[in-house]
């Protein structure tokens, strides 16, 4: 028993150094892919045109909607599942996902006629031909990095994200300023692609191969398609909506709302999507340790809150002030109301998606799923409506209602894992309450121009970090102890 207790332990102890190791590596990650990102975008936003920005945001999403049948859920099937897959398994699910990609692509190019006529793709056939070519080279990345992340390997995968995004980034701002307009994505899209197949490969290579024994991966289909239907559905939520808007909003609309909406996203990317990413496998290991799982949510959800609600609130400030500063960003005035309410529709998103992820990787798809098909009749039943009605801002508000009813999320998870919102939500919302009127007392002390936005962003992080570090600092110290651990840990592996 005792021995049985220190394997337990041991086993514990390895699978918090991954994680811990896992999100160290992603956000170290995201430390040098965001400025890269931040920096891009605003040269973007500046190079290229309203409408430019809307087209590309538009077409990735027609070619995005198909993006979500590759794979009918199968490699989170993979990742959530308990033993090793087979080559067999593997070798069968790349098989089917290859036949859906390219079933997907056959659509959609019997479909450019109908897609010229209604959205004008005529003279951006080559962007859309370049995100096809890219939605088939990340489907042959799928396999690659399904195994890297089963064993929380992020460092493989940082490494390629990384560089993807430099080659992206830096060509499409190269080609925007020479003057290529809606082609600079195109190219950095084929050379992103490119290059992110051949460094995954690299890393993790495998017995690639056709398997048409469908049987093997029975068991997968049990979990994969119900979260295909939930991610299926998510899309018709998101992406088609988006789409539609297109029609309604037209390429000028739809940029506001994608400038207003990758502005407000930002936080969310820095850090959210990491700790999701590097926590659905383990809390898949922890879906028989009930107490242990309960504790891991609330310590990753309350970490998630703490660094992102403050992000999200002071964006919400400090963004109009730098729209007004820059004569180059005057444009995008239009977008201050749409990224408001984006802001506040996120908010929420930060409180409520981790706990989806949990049903998820704990196997109760099924709360998801109806949580999800609730969301997506709701967003139809109110966007289309308000975004014909009331136009850019109409459809963002529209937005922030679907979210407002995230609380259902939050009652069922509570019923489920048992945790507690006021170990989740009580010191973020206290501190961002007092920083959010700190800063619009002391706006009103400064002269207006840029060291007004550098300033009340360092009060701002100043008086809310005291106010976490006087609330929480057993989590200030937990967290202090697990980038020290992390940090020693890349020594060792580099010694």
């Amino acid at each position: 028993m005792a021995k049985n207790q220190k394997i337990d332990k041991s086993v514990s102890g390895e699978l918090k150094k991954k994680t811990l190791s896992g999100v160290g590596v992603l956000v170290l990650r995201n430390l040098l892919m965001q400025p890269i990102s931040f920096f891009g975008f605003i040269f973007l936003s500046v190079f290229l045109k309203t409408w430019e920005l809307g087209v590309f945001w538009a077409v990735s999403e027609i070619v995005g909607f198909l993006g979500y049948f590759s794979d009918i859920g199968l490699a989170a099937a993979v990742i959530q599942k308990k033993k090793r897959p087979t080559k067999k398994e593997l070798r069968a699910i790349f098989t089917i996902q290859q036949m859906l990609v390219f079933g997907a692509v056959a659509i959609l190019l019997l479909l450019t006629p109908l897609l010229e006529k209604k959205y004008d793709l005529g003279g951006n056939m080559f962007l859309y031909r370049a995100l096809l070519f890219g939605f088939i080279a990340s489907s042959l990345k799928t396999i690659p990095s399904v195994l890297l992340e089963r064993k929380l390997q992020f460092k493989k995968i940082a490494v390629v994200d990384l560089a993807e995004q430099i080659v992206f980034t830096g060509l499409a701002v190269f080609l925007a300023w020479k003057g290529l307009g809606v082609n600079s994505w195109a190219w950095a899209v084929l050379l992103r692609s490119l290059l992110g197949v051949i460094l995954i490969y690299v890393f993790c290579p495998w017995p690639i191969g056709i398997n048409f024994h469908f049987k093997a991966i029975g068991k997968l289909f049990k979990f994969g398609v119900p979260f295909q239907i939930n991610s299926l559905l998510a899309m018709l939520k998101d992406r088609l909506v988006n789409i539609f808007l297109w029609g309604v909003l037209g390429s000028e609309g739809v940029g506001v709302l994608g400038w207003a909406q990758r502005w407000a996203q930002m936080p969310l990317r820095f850090l959210m999507d990491q700790v999701i990413r590097v926590t659905f496998p383990a809390y898949s290991k922890l879906q028989d340790e009930k107490a242990r799982l309960k504790q891991a949510i609330e310590r990753s959800a309350l970490l998630i809150n703490l660094l992102v609600l403050p992000a999200l609130t002071g964006m919400g400030i400090l963004m109009p002030k730098l729209v007004s500063f820059f004569p180059q960003y005057y444009k995008w005035d239009v977008g201050i109301i749409p990224l408001w309410l984006y802001l506040g529709n996120f908010a929420l998103g930060v409180i409520t998606t981790p706990l989806v992820n949990a049903f998820n990787s704990v196997g109760k798809v099924k709360i998801s799923l109806k949580l999800m098909i609730f969301w997506t009749g709701l967003t139809w039943a109110l966007v289309p409506f308000l975004a014909k009605r009331f136009g850019v801002n109409g459809t963002a508000l529209g937005l922030f209602l679907v979210s407002s009813t995230s609380f259902i999320a939050w009652i069922l998870a509570k019923k489920e894992f048992g945790i507690s919102f006021k170990r989740i939500l009580l010191t973020p919302l206290t501190a961002n309450i007092i920083m959010l009127a700190s800063l619009i007392a002391i706006d009103r002390a400064f002269n207006k121009g840029l060291w007004e936005i550098w300033g009340l962003a360092i009060i701002g992080a100043l008086i809310y970090g005291i106010i976490v570090w006087v609330m929480e600092k057993k989590v200030v110290l937990w967290m202090a102890d697990a980038c020290k651990e992390w940090y020693l840990g890349l020594g060792r592996q580099k010694n």
